[in-house]
C-alpha cells in the first residue's frame, strides 16, 4: 500500500467515526468536496434511490440526526486503490423518536459498502448499496 492510499483509508475511517458520534452536519464538511455527488441506489428505505450534492448530503444528515439517538458502524473490509477506497460495513442504530414507519427504542440493522472518491484529501463521490434488515 502506498503513502496515498493509507491517508485515504485514514480518512475514511475518520469520517465513520465522525459519523458514529451522530454529529451536527457541519461535522461533516472537512470531509467533502464542494463539488461531491452521493449516489444511493436503491433500498427498502428509498425505492428510487437517491442523488445528493453537498446542500442535500447536509440535509440528509439533520434527518438522520433527527430520527437516531445511536448508530455505530462495524467496519468488515477497507480496501484503497489510488483514490478509491471500498467499505463493507454492518451498521446498527437506535430510533430515538417516533418518525414515520419508525418507532422510538426500535433498532434498524443494514449492511452496505460504499466506494468513496477522493480528491486531494476530500471525498467528491459516495456510491451507496445498502440491503436493511427487515423493520
Amino acid at each position: 500500500m502506498d503513502a496515498l492510499e493509507a491517508t485515504n483509508l485514514a480518512i475514511i475511517r475518520r469520517y465513520y467515526d465522525t459519523f458514529a458520534t451522530n454529529p451536527l452536519p457541519e461535522a461533516f464538511e472537512p470531509f467533502y468536496a464542494e463539488d461531491i455527488v452521493q449516489d444511493e441506489f436503491p433500498n427498502r428505505l428509498l425505492p428510487n434511490g437517491a442523488r445528493r450534492d453537498l446542500a442535500a448530503l447536509r440535509e440528509a444528515a439533520e434527518r438522520g440526526r433527527a430520527l437516531m439517538a445511536t448508530q455505530s458502524f462495524d467496519v468488515q473490509h477497507m480496501v484503497a486503490s489510488g483514490d478509491t477506497v471500498a467499505v463493507e460495513t454492518v451498521w446498527s442504530g437506535t430510533v430515538g423518536a417516533a418518525i414515520g414507519p419508525f418507532h422510538a427504542g426500535q433498532t434498524l440493522r443494514a449492511r452496505f459498502a460504499q466506494f468513496f472518491e477522493l480528491r486531494d484529501g476530500k471525498i467528491v463521490a459516495i456510491r451507496n448499496y445498502d440491503c436493511f434488515d427487515p423493520f
